[in-house]
């Protein structure tokens, strides 16, 4: 570690304890962005983790809606988010009543996808579309967007939500993906949304296959948010954290990670005895990786990004997020 990346982080640990501080990193994040956090794991984890501890400021490593998300859980704290356009763009994929913002084109694709409807359709108009339908939200949405919905969910728990709720259609948003891996396991309609998260969408059978040929010994774990022709190939479906868990548990000593690089860096640390390959090299979401230790040092000296969800979309917000915590 250079004397100037040292020094970096001792101001940050000391404007830490001034300020009664704590650092959150999503799993997505820099492997020294993730080694200087107090917390690191998947969005909505560090948020509740973040409400049960005694601290004046949160400093959320990640992207906006994640942010939004501590910010809904603890109202009376101040969330500083390092990297102010660190957005995501499948949360940008769906709006409440005004026009998605979705990128031109998308890296890493053979053919640019395609969406469904059109850019001015909104939450609003699906809702209207089908009345009395219960939305169930990802995690990954805005304030706004979960504010609009019934009750929301995580990739681990979309199935139990959907199972959890009397009707038997139900609206599924923003990813598309994640809509099919629940349809699979589900005996509900889902009317999916047609948003997707690139790094993982991007993801096809043929790169399956070409890993498992490259690493015929090792276990291929696979994210939700890939297409379900990638899920069906895999040994282990599951978010972040269910990664981190089976990696730990399983016997075997070789994995293929289908997700977002950056769970490499825990991957490794916790398991100095395991060997893991990315899926791809370039499943890389340049949003997560705009935040640098800098960027932490900046926000902490000025007290700078405040993200604050007014009282008029947080109450329902935490509404809906309330009442997937109640799920048994």
């Amino acid at each position: 570690m250079s004397k100037e990346i040292e020094a970096v982080r001792e101001e940050i640990l000391k404007l830490k304890e001034e300020r009664n501080a704590i650092i959150l990193s999503h799993n997505y994040q820099r492997d020294e962005v993730q080694d200087i956090a107090d917390f690191v794991g998947d969005s909505l984890e560090l948020s509740r983790t973040a409400a049960e501890i005694d601290c004046d400021v949160i400093v959320f490593c990640g992207v906006h809606f994640m942010a939004e998300s501590a910010s809904i859980l603890s109202p009376n704290k101040t969330v500083l988010l390092p990297e102010l356009d660190a957005g995501c763009p499948m949360a940008d994929m769906i709006q409440v009543s005004s026009p998605r913002k979705v990128w031109k084109t998308f890296p890493g694709y053979e053919t640019q996808p395609a969406f469904a409807f059109p850019h001015e359709f909104t939450l609003r108009d699906i809702k209207a579309k089908y009345p009395g339908v219960p939305v169930v939200a990802y995690v990954n949405t805005t304030a706004d967007v979960k504010a609009e919905s019934d009750i929301c969910c995580t990739s681990a728990n979309v199935v139990k939500v959907i199972e959890s709720l009397t009707d038997e259609r139900v609206i599924c948003i923003p990813d598309r993906n994640l809509s099919m891996w629940a349809q699979k396991n589900t005996k509900k309609q889902i009317i999916a949304w047609d948003g997707f998260c690139h790094v993982h969408d991007r993801i096809t059978q043929k790169d399956v296959l070409k890993a498992r040929e490259e690493y015929p010994n090792a276990v291929f774990m696979a994210h939700p948010e890939c297409r379900l022709e990638v899920l069906e190939l895999a040994d282990h479906v599951t978010s972040t954290s269910g990664m981190l868990r089976f990696a730990k548990s399983s016997d075997a000593k070789e994995f293929i990670v289908g997700t977002e690089t950056g769970l490499m860096h825990r991957l490794k640390k916790e398991n100095p005895d395991k060997i893991f390959y990315p899926l791809r090299k370039d499943m890389v979401c340049p949003n997560m990786k705009k935040t640098t230790l800098n960027s932490i040092l900046t926000v902490l000296r000025g007290m700078k990004n405040v993200i604050k969800v007014s009282e008029e979309i947080r109450i329902p917000a935490r509404r809906a997020l309330d009442r997937m915590l109640e799920i048994k």
